[in-house]
């Protein structure tokens, strides 16, 4: 994996932790899902491009 792929892993668990205690401390917030289900989708494209 190249920098940038290991940058996106991280900001993506990082995102992660964060949407999970928002949910924790505040209540679900679909959009706060969906723009991490988005980012992750994004990262796993990086992941896929850079192996091939």
């Amino acid at each position: 994996m190249s920098g940038s792929t290991k940058a996106m892993g991280v900001i993506t668990v990082v995102a992660l932790v964060a949407v999970t205690a928002y949910t924790v401390a505040l209540g679900s917030s679909g959009w706060l899902w969906f723009g991490w289900v988005v980012l992750g989708l994004i990262t796993l494209g990086m992941a896929a491009t850079r192996r091939s």
